[in-house]
């Protein structure tokens, strides 16, 4: 079985608070981006297999092999060789690595037909990652929580054109917190997105591209001429380095 986990953006995100356990309190929209993939193929086999392709994958227990082990130890599934070929930058602010999780999830729930619902597979998901639960409904939602709490949204950006900009910065989640000083915005991100498009430029903020754009000033140059080629709205997509432009086709 082969999939296309694809990646999304944030329209706007605002970190609102430190928790007592350490994580943050964010509020953002997620919104996918399905052009930008990566390639997932899940085979039934006589011994558990993870291989890999494309983009560089740092060395360690990759997400793909996480989910099956979640699902194995739960449901005693078969093992399985799984082939990811990787596509979407790592550490830009995608979700590529929480795509191809829940993905994996998904496909293990109908190769092995365990009847999960997709809020059970949030649960799962949710132990792989805070990003990860939102992959598996996979439409634009408003997030709340370290990623958990989430609502559909109507939101339809089919009309125009998402270009992304991948200014091959790593930018780590450590790194990205740390230049954060949490707050709560007068006009909270759900408010914001509401209003047409023209009007987010001023109002729909990324708390971390003040950090970002301030120790990698080429951030904040690719942001300007993607405004410069005519986007109605720009800006950086999570924790970084891939930003995007939002444009009438």
């Amino acid at each position: 079985m082969i999939v296309y986990p694809n990646a999304k953006i944030n329209l706007g995100l605002n970190i609102l608070r430190k928790r007592e356990d350490g994580y943050h309190d964010i509020s953002s929209v997620f919104y996918p981006v399905k052009k930008c993939v990566d390639i997932l193929e899940i085979v039934k086999s006589e011994r558990f297999e993870f291989t890999k392709s494309g983009i560089e994958i740092p060395n360690g227990e990759n997400l793909c092999e996480k989910a099956w082990q979640l699902l194995h130890s739960d449901f005693d599934i078969e093992n399985v060789k799984i082939h990811l070929h990787k596509q979407i930058a790592i550490g830009a602010g995608l979700g590529g690595g929480s795509a191809d999780a829940s993905f994996t999830l998904k496909i293990l729930n109908k190769l092995f037909d365990l009847k999960l619902t997709n809020k059970e597979l949030e649960k799962y998901a949710l132990q792989l990652g805070a990003d990860c639960p939102f992959f598996i409904d996979n439409i634009p939602k408003y997030v709340q929580g370290i990623g958990e709490k989430m609502n559909t949204i109507d939101l339809d950006l089919s009309y125009y054109e998402i270009r992304l900009v991948n200014p091959k910065i790593h930018i780590s989640t450590k790194e990205a917190y740390s230049g954060v000083v949490p707050q709560i915005p007068e006009l909270s991100v759900e408010e914001i997105i509401k209003l047409p498009i023209k009007e987010w430029k001023n109002k729909l903020k990324n708390d971390f591209e003040d950090s970002a754009f301030e120790k990698h000033s080429q951030l904040v140059k690719r942001k300007e001429e993607l405004y410069d080629d005519g986007a109605i709205y720009s800006s950086m997509s999570g924790s970084g380095s891939v930003l995007f432009g939002i444009f009438n086709k």
